[in-house]
C-alpha cells in the first residue's frame, strides 16, 4: 500500500506542475510509466483509493443531472458598458469605505462552476444554475486535471470558478470533429452539461479559480487573499490580479486587461472589479442578485452574427487558395465588419456556411474576422461551390489534404504575394515595394521572380504609374541596401512555407549556410525546438525543388550576400541564461534588448516556461510577470539590466 500511496502522490504533483503551474517536471513516458503501475495494482486488487489520478477518466453516461442546493448563494454580477458607469460604482463604495482598494480580474466567457469539499476531500460540482441551486455534474468534473481532489483545508469549503476551453484546444477539435463547436463558451457549456463524461474529457476543458464561495472555519480578510487561499491549495488560478489603490489604477487595469485579452488562448469578455476588503464589503451587502461591492466592466462584442452575401477565391503567394466571405457589414469589436474568413473547403462544408445564410463570426486581434459556423439558412441559401480552376490563371487546381492549390508559379497573386514577403521589414526590408507596386511591376514590367528586382533600371521603373525621380531613386537605393541583409532573414524572405522568424533563426543558428540546411534531412530538422514535422517535410521538399535552387542562385548571382548569423556567445553576462523580456523599457527598444541580450550570451523566449530563468521587467508588466513570481524565477528590472550590461 506505500507504493501506491507513493504513485498516486507522485503522479498528482506531476500533474498539478503540468495543469496548473504549467511546469512539466517529467516526460510523459515517466508518467505514462507510473500511471499504468498504478492501474495495474488497483485492477489486481480491486481497491481505488479516492484521490487517485485513474479517477479522472469519462465513465458511463448519466441518466439525468441531480439537483444541489450551494451552501451559500452564488451571484452573478452587475455590469457596466462605460466609464461613467463605473464612476457611479466608485461613488456608491466611496459612501461606505474611506480610501477604498480594488482588484482587478479577468472576466472570462464560459461556465460558472462551485466545487464543494469536507474533510479535505472533493465532494461534488455544481454549475451555477440559478445561484441557490445548480446541477450535479461531479462526474463530468471528475474528468478535468486541473483542479485537486485533496486540499490542505480540512472544514466545509466552496469554490468558485470558471470553466473554459482553450481556443487553441477548440481549433484541434474541430479538426477531427463531425459536429463542429461555433466557439468556446458554448463548446464548454455544452462539454460539462453533457450526460456522457467521455464527451467532457474529449473536449478538455479546465477551471480557473477566483473565489471562495464559503468556508466554515476561519475567514479571509481580502480578495488578495482569496486568490492566495486558492493557490496555496492547488487550484489553478489565472495570474492576473491587479491592487488598485484608486480610481486612476482600476482604470488603467482595465485597459491593461483589454490589450492583453486579445493575445489571450482563452476566451474573455471584460474585467472584474472588486472591493479588496471583506469586512467592508460584509457592510455594503447584497441586492437581489448582485453584490454591491463588485461590478464586471463589460468589453465591446468580439462575437456578432450576420449574413454571407457571397464567398471568393483568394490565392496567396504558396498557391494556396482561401475562402473569403463578403458579409453584410456588421459593428464588432470598435470596427465595421464586411469581410470573414474561412480556412479552407473543408472548413466551408464543416462550418455549414451557405452563401445567404446567416453566420455567427468572431474579430480577435485586430485581423479579419472568422465564421465559426452557420446559426440559421433560408430558402434562399445556396451552397458554396469548390472551384476546378483558379480564378486568376485558369490552371487545374490541385487538392493536398484538406488544401487547394493552384499549380501555376507564376500565376499573378503568387507572385505579387512573393514579392509582398519577400519585401517586408522582417524579410529584406526593401522600403517602398508595396502590394501595388509590386503589382505594376508584374503587370508593366513582367517581373516573375524576386532576383529580377536587382536589375531593376530607373528607365523601367519610370514607365510605372506614380514613379518620379525621388521614388525611383529611394526604391533602388532601398533594393540595393537590402542585399546585405543577416541570414535568417534571408531565409525568411524565402518564402518556405512554414519558416517564420522564429524558425529561421533557430535554423540559421543550427546551420552556417544555405548549402548546410539544403542538406540536412526530416530527422535532423526535427531536433530543432521549433520545427515540427510538416514543417520539416516542407524544408526538404523547398530545398528538394531545382526552380527554388536556381532563383537562390539567381539572387546570390544579383549580389545579395546575407551575413552569417552570430553564434551565441559562450562568455556572456547572460550565457546559458533563458530570457523574457516584459512590460515596457524605457532605454530600450524591444528589438535592441533582445540583441543585447543575444550578442552578451543569452536566449530570448516570448513566454515565460520551464526553462526561463531569467525575466527583465519594465513598466506595466503583466502576467508574464505573475507567472514568473509564481515559479521562483530570477527577476530584474530595467535598472538592474542596465547595470549588468555597464551602462
Amino acid at each position: 500500500m506505500d507504493r501506491v500511496r507513493y504513485l498516486i502522490d507522485t503522479l498528482n504533483k506531476w500533474a498539478y506542475e503540468y495543469y496548473v503551474l504549467d511546469n512539466p517536471s517529467v516526460s510523459d513516458r515517466e508518467y505514462d510509466k507510473l500511471y499504468d503501475e498504478l492501474k495495474a495494482i488497483e485492477e489486481s486488487t480491486g481497491k481505488i483509493e479516492f484521490d487517485s489520478p485513474t479517477k479522472r477518466v469519462g465513465g458511463e453516461p448519466v441518466k439525468a443531472f441531480g439537483r444541489h442546493a450551494h451552501v451559500a448563494r452564488l451571484y452573478s454580477l452587475d455590469k457596466s458598458v462605460s466609464y461613467e458607469q463605473l464612476e457611479a460604482f466608485f461613488t456608491r463604495v466611496g459612501k461606505s469605505a474611506v480610501n477604498p482598494e480594488y482588484t482587478v480580474e479577468y472576466k472570462f466567457d464560459g461556465l460558472t462552476m462551485c466545487l464543494t469539499y469536507d474533510g479535505g476531500k472533493f465532494v461534488r460540482a455544481t454549475t451555477r444554475g440559478n445561484g441557490v441551486e445548480g446541477e450535479d455534474v461531479t462526474a463530468q468534473c471528475l474528468t478535468i486535471k486541473s483542479f485537486p481532489l485533496t486540499i490542505k483545508y480540512k472544514s466545509l469549503l466552496e469554490v468558485q470558478g470558471e470553466a473554459v476551453i482553450r481556443l487553441s484546444v477548440l481549433e484541434e477539435y474541430n479538426k477531427t470533429a463531425k459536429e463542429q463547436l461555433k466557439n468556446a463558451r458554448n463548446a464548454v457549456a455544452g462539454a460539462i452539461r453533457n450526460l456522457d463524461p467521455k464527451v467532457t474529457a474529449e473536449r478538455k476543458p479546465e477551471i480557473l479559480f477566483y473565489n471562495v464561495n464559503y468556508m466554515a472555519e476561519g475567514s479571509l480578510p481580502t480578495q488578495v487573499s482569496h486568490f492566495d487561499f486558492l493557490r496555496d491549495n492547488g487550484f489553478k488560478v489565472f495570474p492576473f490580479l491587479r491592487l488598485c489603490k484608486s480610481r486612476a489604477e482600476v482604470v488603467s487595469a482595465i485597459e491593461e486587461i483589454e490589450v492583453e485579452r486579445k493575445s489571450l488562448d482563452v476566451l474573455t469578455d471584460g474585467a472584474v472589479i472588486k472591493l479588496n476588503d471583506c469586512a467592508v464589503r460584509d457592510g455594503l451587502g447584497y441586492t437581489d442578485k448582485f453584490p454591491r461591492w463588485a461590478m464586471a466592466y463589460k468589453f465591446e462584442a468580439e462575437e456578432s452574427t450576420t449574413r454571407v452575401k457571397d464567398v471568393i477565391w483568394q490565392v496567396g503567394r504558396t498557391g494556396k487558395l482561401t475562402p473569403l466571405a463578403l458579409v453584410e457589414p456588421v459593428e464588432l469589436a470598435g470596427a465595421t465588419v464586411k469581410k470573414a474568413t474561412l480556412n479552407n473547403y473543408g472548413d466551408v462544408l464543416r462550418k455549414d456556411v451557405k452563401i445567404g445564410s446567416r453566420v455567427l463570426i468572431r474579430r480577435s486581434n485586430e485581423v479579419i474576422p472568422e465564421i465559426l459556423g452557420a446559426v440559421e439558412h433560408t430558402d434562399g441559401s445556396v451552397p458554396v461551390e469548390k472551384p476546378n480552376a483558379c480564378p486568376y490563371c485558369g490552371s487545374k487546381i490541385v487538392e493536398v489534404g484538406a488544401n487547394i492549390f493552384c499549380p501555376n508559379k507564376k500565376c499573378r497573386p503568387r507572385i505579387i504575394g512573393k514579392m509582398e514577403h519577400f519585401a517586408q521589414k522582417d524579410a529584406m526590408d526593401i522600403e517602398g515595394l508595396s502590394e501595388m507596386t509590386a503589382g505594376q511591376l508584374y503587370d508593366v514590367l513582367g517581373v516573375t521572380d524576386c532576383s529580377r528586382l536587382y536589375s531593376l533600371t530607373a528607365e523601367e521603373l519610370s514607365k510605372l504609374d506614380g514613379f518620379k525621380d525621388k521614388k525611383i531613386k529611394n526604391l533602388l537605393t532601398a533594393l540595393e541596401k537590402s542585399k546585405t541583409v543577416p541570414q535568417e532573414r534571408f531565409l525568411f524572405a524565402l518564402g518556405i512555407d512554414g519558416v517564420g522568424k522564429v524558425a529561421a533563426k533557430d535554423l540559421c543558428r543550427r546551420y552556417s549556410n544555405l548549402g548546410e540546411l539544403a542538406r540536412a534531412d526530416k530527422e535532423q530538422l526535427l531536433e530543432l525546438e521549433n520545427i515540427g514535422d510538416v514543417t520539416a517535410e516542407t524544408i526538404v521538399n523547398w530545398f528538394a525543388d531545382e526552380e527554388n535552387l536556381a532563383e537562390v542562385e539567381r539572387l546570390f548571382a544579383a549580389g545579395v550576400r546575407p551575413t552569417a548569423t552570430k553564434k551565441v556567445a559562450t562568455d556572456g553576462i547572460f550565457s546559458g541564461q533563458s530570457v523574457v523580456l516584459t512590460g515596457t523599457l524605457e532605454g530600450f527598444k524591444r528589438s535592441d534588448a533582445q540583441k543585447l541580450i543575444e550578442e552578451n550570451g543569452g536566449e530570448c523566449q516570448s513566454s515565460v516556461t520551464a526553462k526561463t530563468t531569467l525575466v527583465i521587467a519594465g513598466e506595466a508588466a503583466g502576467s508574464k510577470l505573475d507567472k514568473a513570481k509564481k515559479l521562483g524565477i530570477k527577476i530584474i528590472d530595467e535598472a538592474q539590466f542596465k547595470q549588468l550590461l555597464g551602462s
